[in-house]
């Protein structure tokens, strides 16, 4: 099945049904009077999130859809049939903006949410609706109201719990592969993944939390280099970034500009992104000596003046990953009862989660502006986000915890 995160559609909804004009006409009854009905109301469209689907890709080529016009009304008072209304289902996490003025009319967080994006019109009215001691033969009818029609974009985020950040063939892939039963692509050629791979981690047999991997980055990906930051918008959802770092790159490059690379892309494309919680992972641990490990570790964290959890492990070989799991688990444990009994705490995440969805919404918006540009002929446009990082004093007093294993 083909991946689709975004697309575009219009959306109609149903006109109203006209009004009808009738009198009353039976044998021996003279003047019966008016009996015309209303019409009926016209279908609306709704949203509805749907568990089973995982991609936008239903709505790849069929772009229009249109509700259900009402009935006009009939006589003898008879009412016009309302329009049925139309359910468009989405995976869950869709977000749904209006084209024409970027409002983010809703999101669709939970299976079976419902959001209505147009409303149906209204139904006209019949000519008894008009009738009076001073009108008893009234000849007036209304039409039925038109439907509201918009013009939408749709944006599917995964949902996970964790997301893997780094450059292609970091391992990220090969992690899930190893502590999952996913069972994405795994080759030696950079960009084996094209889209996000989610996997269920089962740590104990009732506790569980979700992986997010997505194509890997590459210097320049914010302006648009390989597959450019369009995913990164997926990590946007995620509790907690483990950004992996090769420890044995094979090209001869710098793992420490390899970490390096991932941490300014990731600023680039949304700075509140960066403050989510991060661990580093340092993978492929088999790969070099056992006794450069902590010099290799100590030039990785010594560059990013990384102050945070740092694990190494080998995804291939399951070294380290039984614990990274189990401290995932515990992390999200604890997250979970903070949120519950500190209501600062919630308040700051909250915060923090509209920070990142705004930024990354007008980080993509002007990606999107940038290309157009460029399809349009136009060789000079404006650079996205800010190039210029301006790095926060942390207190390293403590200096970073380093775990890995040694067989």
């Amino acid at each position: 099945m083909k991946f689709v995160d975004e697309v575009s559609i219009r959306v109609k909804a149903g006109d109203g049904g006209n009004g009808a004009m009738s009198f009353r006409r039976e044998k021996f009854i003279e003047n019966g009077g008016p009996n015309g009905g209303d019409g009926g109301d016209g279908g609306s469209i709704y949203m509805m999130a749907d568990e089973n689907l995982n991609t936008l890709v239903d709505y790849r080529y069929t772009r229009h859809f249109d509700a259900e016009r009402g009935s006009n009304g009939g006589s003898t008072d008879c009412t016009g049939k309302k329009g049925e209304d139309l359910i468009l289902r989405v995976p869950v996490g869709t977000t749904v903006i209006d084209s024409a003025t970027q409002e983010v009319i809703g999101d669709l967080t939970k299976a079976g949410q419902k959001l209505m994006v147009v409303q149906g019109g209204w139904h006209g009215l019949g000519n008894t609706r008009f009738k009076s001691s001073t009108n008893r033969a009234p000849r007036q009818t209304t039409p039925g109201k038109p439907g509201e029609q918009r013009d939408l974009k749709l944006e599917m985020k995964v949902l996970a719990d964790v997301g893997l950040l780094g450059l292609p063939n970091a391992g990220k892939s090969t992690f899930i592969r190893s502590v999952s039963a996913a069972k994405p692509k795994v080759a030696d050629y950079p960009f084996t993944t094209l889209v996000p791979n989610l996997g269920v981690v089962s740590v104990d047999r009732w506790k569980s939390f979700v992986v997010a991997d997505i194509p890997g980055l590459i210097e320049g990906a914010s302006d648009g280099a390989g597959l450019g930051i369009r995913f990164l918008k997926h990590l946007a959802r995620t509790r907690l970034l483990l950004h992996l770092v090769d420890m044995a790159p094979l090209d001869d490059s710098s793992a420490p500009d390899a970490a390096e690379v991932i941490v300014n892309e990731l600023i680039k494309f949304s700075p509140s992104l960066a403050e989510r919680d991060r661990w580093l992972v340092l993978n492929k641990c088999d790969q070099i000596l056992e006794e450069e490990h902590d010099a290799r570790v100590k030039e990785i964290v010594d560059r990013l003046e990384w102050t945070g959890p740092v694990y190494v492990i080998s995804a291939i070989a399951k070294i380290g990953t039984e614990r990274l799991c189990h401290d995932i688990m515990r992390y999200m444990e604890d997250r979970a009862d903070r949120l519950a009994n500190d209501p600062a705490y919630k308040e700051e995440l909250a915060d923090l989660d509209q920070r990142i969805e705004d930024e990354a919404r007008a980080q993509l918006q002007a990606l999107d502006d940038k290309r157009a540009l460029r399809r349009s002929g136009v060789k000079s446009v404006h650079d996205i986000g800010d190039d210029d990082w301006d790095e926060e004093d942390v207190d390293d007093e403590d200096g970073p915890e380093i775990i890995y294993v040694r067989d």
